[in-house]
């Protein structure tokens, strides 16, 4: 895939164009340890040191036929992207899947729309959930994203003509979103808020507009039988918000949120994520 992109110096009669050819790979074990870990840390945010990311990067690595990386400097380079699926019975008792299940399962406790995680991911539970993880690089291009969900098909079916694990019931995509928030660079503090003050502001501030750093979740949340976001379990230090920024006037609060999707409608899920980003 060759994707252009034009960077505005200021002049109209100065405008460079930037050309990447993205390509697709199998995870490789030998190469991709670190850039997956660190996409996986990313993915997780202030909450992934409560994980064993190496573990669960070397899950994802044991399974090299199913998932894809995309890179721009060869096989051997790091990964910009990534796109897997996990089967989360087949995984239960490592280490880190009783951690990931734990903290979903605590997690979608704060949320009625994701009350149905609680039986689903119970250990009587008879359901197969497909723990979707897929994370890239800021500013990565959403082009990238129709064939990785697309070769992931392929691969699921390829694998279960083999009789592999991998006959879902449900997929259940981790990922985030965000908030925007007020900046606390250059601003002088504030008097302390009345309490009736602070009980509005709290009601306003649930009524936050959601935006998504992936925009096909939000195509994808419409075939879900579940969805919703969370906060994460722990805080952030205080400025992140503003560390987060990227240039923008308004800070960045990210929270995590999941997506689940039952099997007979995945298909059409990757469908209209298709539709909706395109592909080249």
């Amino acid at each position: 895939m060759d994707l252009d992109d034009e960077n505005d110096s200021g002049s109209d009669d100065d405008d460079s164009e930037l050309q990447i050819d993205f390509e697709w790979f199998d995870p490789q074990p030998a190469v991709d340890f670190h850039g997956l870990k660190n996409l996986l840390r990313q993915l997780f945010d202030v909450d992934n040191q409560l994980f064993d990311l190496s573990e669960l990067t070397d899950m994802i690595l044991a399974q090299p036929l199913l998932g894809s990386t995309v890179k721009c400097d060869g096989n051997e380079s790091d990964p910009f992207a990534f796109l897997t699926v996990l089967n989360m019975s087949q995984h239960r008792e490592t280490e880190v899947m009783k951690q990931l299940t734990a903290y979903l399962t605590s997690r979608a406790a704060t949320k009625a729309s994701l009350s149905v995680l609680k039986d689903l991911l119970a250990p009587t539970s008879k359901a197969q959930v497909g723990l979707v993880l897929t994370e890239r690089m800021i500013n990565m291009p959403h082009q990238v994203v129709p064939p990785m969900y697309a070769m992931l098909q392929e691969e699921l079916s390829w694998a279960l003509d083999e009789k592999e694990p991998y006959e879902f019931t449900h997929y259940l995509l981790v990922s985030k979103v965000y908030t925007e928030v007020a900046s606390t660079l250059d601003t002088e503090p504030e008097p302390p808020t009345p309490k009736k003050q602070k009980k509005k502001a709290a009601a306003k501030a649930n009524e936050e507009e959601m935006f998504y750093f992936h925009p096909e979740d939000e195509v994808l949340q419409q075939h879900a039988l579940a969805h919703g976001c969370y906060e994460f379990e722990r805080q952030a230090d205080e400025g992140a918000s503003d560390a987060k920024r990227a240039f923008q006037e308004l800070g960045v609060r990210p929270q995590g949120s999941v997506v689940l999707i039952e099997a007979g409608r995945f298909a059409g899920a990757v469908e209209a994520v298709k539709e909706y980003l395109g592909s080249e």
